[in-house]
């Protein structure tokens, strides 16, 4: 008989997930954008709050709704492309691009502001040190959800909650003046920002993890998993929505605080220390540290647990050699690495999202089969175009494309394939070919 989970379980699990959610690039993203939106600080919130917690709740279900994780979901398609498309995503959102970052980047603003620039050496000290300990916390994956959800995240959150209230109670500038797009169309801007989180992308990673970690818990059938995953996700839901929102506030009474808003960091920087002075610094940084440290570990123990299913090799062995590897990865430079995942990950992102959507219709596609394939491919091929925009190729010859110049070339192709897919009569084969 399914187990069910105790309140404890429940908060714990939903905790985690905010955790593995919250790294740094969300911390450092919305106070630019705050910053830059001005008098027009509503509108691009709201398009940053619908593609930095609405998709990815959204795909957080799509894992749920499809039932055993990935598989589930890709089912439809041929097994070769489904495990392809799975190898691509973790390896980017892992080892390639998203977990070294949280390494660098909690070095960077979690240590350097004491201690200085100590060059190389120090930077590969550091990055032995944290991807050491992400190890150890991820080795034992039955205890993951103790160890970050009912332990860790609390710490987290207080600490976010300390600066949310500081940031209310006693702003410390003036509102700047809006600039670049969100002087025009702040909402779609907002929206487009928001895809940096990367966070849909993560959805799929970590709706994976939670459903493994649930079936090791003893929740076995279909309803408990959908009920509890979705309950986790609208936990993180609510705590990514309090963080952005105080970060988006903290940006918009920044003048005259920060004079270096080349990043969001910066602005964060100067904002802490004019809020908490000193004693602030430290609390900026023990955020950083444990904002990346906590997303370290998801991204380690669900790029482990993926290709331990995929290839058989030991779970602790993986956790061991993934964290190697993003110690390593780590010290080759942020900026190389942004320049080479960037246009990847531009061209699969869209993919991910058409999944996301054809699994929620896929009760009103008359052969799902069919469809599936042809809005992955769609999506597949348009995002190719943007990933080589993105690449700073050029395109020019594809100008005349809806929403090119935004690069999400790929939107309305991929919603008018789904749209025709709703048209496309299967008869007697629709239960055969949606089972």
């Amino acid at each position: 008989m399914t187990k069910s989970l105790t309140l404890s379980d429940v908060l714990g699990l939903g905790f985690m997930t905010f955790a593995f959610y919250l790294g740094a690039g969300n911390i450092i993203f919305p106070p630019l954008a705050g910053y830059m939106a001005g008098e027009h600080l509503s509108l691009a919130m709201l398009g940053f709050l619908v593609t930095a917690v609405g998709l990815p709740l959204i795909t957080i279900l799509a894992v749920a709704k499809a039932g055993n994780g990935w598989a589930g979901m890709t089912k439809l398609l041929p097994t070769g492309i489904a495990t392809a498309l799975a190898v691509a995503i973790y390896i980017i959102i892992g080892p390639a691009f998203a977990a070294p970052r949280t390494g660098l980047v909690a070095y960077e603003m979690g240590l350097k502001p004491f201690l200085g620039d100590m060059g190389q050496s120090g930077l590969a000290a550091y990055t032995v040190v944290f991807f050491g300990v992400a190890i150890l916390v991820s080795l034992n994956q039955g205890k993951l959800m103790d160890a970050i959800g009912k332990y860790l995240t609390p710490v987290l959150m207080l600490l976010l909650l300390t600066l949310a209230i500081g940031v209310f109670v006693a702003p410390q500038g003036s509102m700047p003046a809006a600039s670049g797009d969100y002087q025009h169309s702040p909402l779609v801007k907002g929206i487009l920002e928001g895809y940096n989180t990367m966070d849909t992308l993560a959805s799929l990673m970590f709706g994976a993890l939670i459903v493994d970690l649930l079936r090791k818990k003893g929740i076995h059938d279909y309803q408990s998993q959908f009920k509890y995953l979705a309950i986790a996700g609208i936990i993180s839901a609510i705590g990514l929505s309090v963080v952005y929102v105080s970060l988006f506030q903290l940006g918009n009474t920044a003048g005259g605080v920060a004079t270096d808003i080349s990043n969001g960091g910066a602005i964060v920087n100067a904002y802490v220390l004019s809020l908490f002075g000193q004693p602030g610094q430290f609390i900026l940084a023990a955020i950083i540290t444990l904002a990346c440290f906590t997303t370290a570990v998801g991204l380690i123990s669900a790029c482990s647990d993926f290709f331990h299913n995929l290839t058989g090799m030991s779970y602790q062995k993986l956790v061991v050699l993934l964290g190697a590897v993003c110690a390593v990865v780590a010290n080759v430079g942020l900026s190389q690495l942004i320049s080479l995942s960037i246009p990847v990950l531009v061209a699969i992102y869209p993919v991910a999202v058409a999944l996301v959507l054809v699994t929620f219709l896929k009760s009103y596609f008359g052969r799902p089969r069919l469809v599936f394939r042809s809005v992955l491919l769609v999506a597949f091929l348009f995002g190719c175009l943007d990933g080589l925009g993105a690449a700073g190729m050029k395109m020019d010859a594809f100008a005349f494309l809806p929403l090119f110049d935004k690069g999400l070339a790929w939107l309305l192709p991929t919603l008018l394939a789904c749209g025709l897919g709703t048209m496309v009569r299967g008869g007697d084969k629709l239960a055969a070919e949606a089972a």
